[in-house]
């Protein structure tokens, strides 16, 4: 049987760039997205890859799909969280249940991710738990008070599985990524925009791959990539 990877987050840019490259690596993926269309079309375009639609902040029926997927396909070798809630207000204009509707997404479901792959990875003593995340993890600016202070809690939050879960052979590891990524809405957005603006959800995914695949002599945990013209 082949290794199991589970991505959470399976849109049209990162998530699926991520079901691409742990499929041509040999893997089989587990989607998980709420947009089921979605899924079951790269499902129909990759064998080896399968649908698990599901909202990631609905924790019972995130944790009774992450149950499914082991009785379909085993333990997990790699997990991905790389669903994401956002918004973009100041601190008097978000409102409440959206900070915490983002915190869910960003923290509770990494949270509850980690807790169900790290008994089966343990028992083995391998496996790879990888975040995506973004600058937002290291400060908060402006209109990301809804934002901001959920993925530096996610940040902290990867920080600690990765202590406990290190020595005992697992490797967790946050993914920063300084960019705009190149999905369609973004290319709306950035109309004048060239091409090495944006990064390349292939070039995230590979990065993951390479994080996922480190020697464990030379583990990363907080790794940063960006285009070469970003100012930073």
């Amino acid at each position: 049987m082949k290794p199991l990877a589970v991505v959470t987050g399976v849109g049209p840019g990162t998530g699926t760039a991520l079901v691409r490259r742990f499929v041509e690596g040999g893997y089989q993926v587990a989607m998980i997205a709420r947009d089921a269309g979605r899924l079951d079309a790269l499902a129909a375009e990759l064998p080896d890859a399968f649908a698990v639609p599901c909202d990631v902040s609905d924790t019972p029926a995130f944790l009774a799909a992450l149950d499914g997927i082991a009785a379909r396909a085993g333990a997990p070798q790699v997990v991905v969280h790389n669903a994401v809630g956002g918004a973009f207000a100041t601190f008097m204009e978000v409102a409440p249940e959206t900070l915490q509707a983002n915190f869910d997404v960003n923290v509770m479901a990494l949270f509850h991710l980690a807790r169900w792959a790290a008994p089966h990875m343990t028992t083995r003593g391998d496996g790879a738990i990888i975040v995506t995340g973004n600058t937002s993890a290291q400060r908060g600016r402006a209109k990301f008070a809804g934002f901001a202070p959920t993925k530096a809690a996610q940040r902290i939050l990867s920080e600690s599985i990765a202590r406990d879960l290190g020595p005992q052979g697992v490797h967790v590891a946050y993914l920063i990524i300084d960019a705009v990524i190149d999905v369609p809405w973004a290319r709306k957005l950035y109309t004048d925009a060239a091409d090495d603006f944006f990064i390349k959800p292939s070039a995230i995914a590979d990065e993951v791959w390479h994080i996922a695949h480190q020697d464990r002599s030379a583990w990363s945990f907080l790794a940063e990539v960006r285009p070469y013209r970003e100012v930073w």
